[in-house]
């Protein structure tokens, strides 16, 4: 049996583990109960009631976080001409097109995102096996495959993030940092969380959200009443 560490037992301490509560409630004993020494991130994770193997109940999509994610994103735009100048003035991090690819390939990887215009795909095309992995790989369903270059990567750049489904129905995000305040937080969850509601997919049958939880990078997962959010 793996021994609990004299943090964990104090930020565990008085809690039952089986209580269910509101957002607000768990984001203020989250933040009461943090000790570390870093900007721990606060994470939301959701059970579905899909099974993504099949495609008519996948669940993946973008959110716009009204308080950001307190992380800074590395992005790459592939793009030519005056699209790369607006990228690059977007505030893009690396912005080219075959030679970008040909770094990609040489190993180059250190980005949260890659936004490509669509005449640039057949050149991203190449990087399938390199990106898709990594989740990487621009998508029109996504908007990571747009002419309006500019506003993908303001977007990216204030906040917006991606949720997928994983194999056992579960989705995992990162909705901002435990140094910002309450109300920050309480927002860029429900954002989220109504995200992912919204992102319901035709095939789901029965329950679509069955449990929520909210956790720090460090602390304990507190679960969330479903009914509380409306899902």
């Amino acid at each position: 049996m793996a021994k609990i560490s004299k943090r964990m037992k104090a930020a565990t301490e008085g809690l039952d583990r089986e209580t269910l509560y509101t957002v607000a409630d768990a984001v203020k004993l989250m933040k009461d109960r943090s000790k570390t020494k870093f900007d721990e991130t606060v994470e939301v994770s959701m059970n579905l009631g899909v099974d993504p193997r099949h495609a008519d109940q996948m669940v993946r999509g973008m959110v716009s976080l009204p308080n950001g994610t307190g992380k800074t994103v590395r992005l790459a735009v592939f793009a030519k001409g005056a699209k790369a100048d607006e990228a690059t003035a977007a505030g893009a991090d690396v912005v080219g097109a075959e030679d970008l690819m040909e770094s990609m390939q040489a190993g180059d990887l250190n980005y949260d995102r890659i936004i490509a215009t669509p005449d640039m795909m057949g050149v991203v095309g190449r990087l399938g096996k390199v990106l898709g992995p990594k989740g990487l790989m621009p998508n029109p369903k996504l908007g990571t495959v747009t002419m309006d270059v500019k506003a993908a990567v303001e977007a990216a750049k204030a906040g917006q993030v991606e949720f997928r489904v994983e194999k056992a129905g579960v989705i995992h995000g990162g909705v901002g940092k435990i140094s910002f305040d309450e109300a920050q937080i309480i927002d860029n969850v429900n954002t989220f969380i109504n995200a992912v509601v919204k992102a319901k997919p035709t095939g789901a049958k029965g329950t679509y959200v069955k449990r929520i939880a909210l956790s720090s990078t460090m602390g304990p997962g507190l679960k969330i009443d479903v009914a509380t959010i409306g899902a």
